[in-house]
């Protein structure tokens, strides 16, 4: 399923026009069964040792907690030079029913149905915290309402922020 998400992706950057810089690279990979830091040292194209920047959007939620850190500790195990990740993830209400908005569980409901079943989502007040047993720290953390206000006031073409 990676490579057809991320193929989504790309299609989509071409549909906007969007130029990408010759040094950022799409790396296919199924998180579930392969781990981020061997598929980047057996690739042609990525130096440890130069700064990096993941982006890691629209992933969090399809895997387990034990998944999303081995990922984020394989970052820290290869690179040298510095990096940034960007990652988005669920909130924990939105996996209990009573506090799941009904556009969240429909949505959980057809991915399901897709083999994608969304299963994980961390606690806005704990992240932080979850992070920093990585050796990592959180920049910025930002709320529905924060990401609503910063990236989507004022958009026409029907996206949204997110709920959860």
């Amino acid at each position: 399923m990676p490579l057809v998400t991320q193929g989504f992706k790309i299609h989509r950057l071409a549909e906007l026009e969007w130029k990408h810089p010759p040094k950022l690279h799409f790396v296919p990979i199924g998180f579930t069964k392969e781990n981020l830091a061997t598929v980047l040292t057996s690739s042609s194209f990525y130096d440890p040792n130069v700064k990096s920047s993941f982006s890691w959007l629209g992933v969090t939620m399809y895997l387990t907690r034990e998944e999303i850190f081995e990922t984020l500790s394989s970052i820290i195990d290869i690179v040298s030079g510095g990096y940034v990740v960007i990652f988005d993830y669920f909130d924990t209400d939105a996996f209990i029913s009573k506090k799941s908005s009904p556009k969240i569980q429909k949505k959980q409901e057809i991915f399901q149905k897709l083999g994608e079943k969304m299963i994980m989502g961390f606690n806005p007040s704990t992240l932080a915290e979850e992070i920093v047993k990585l050796r990592l720290s959180l920049y910025e953390s930002l709320s529905p309402a924060d990401i609503k206000r910063r990236y989507f006031q004022g958009l026409t073409d029907g996206y949204h922020a997110p709920e959860h």
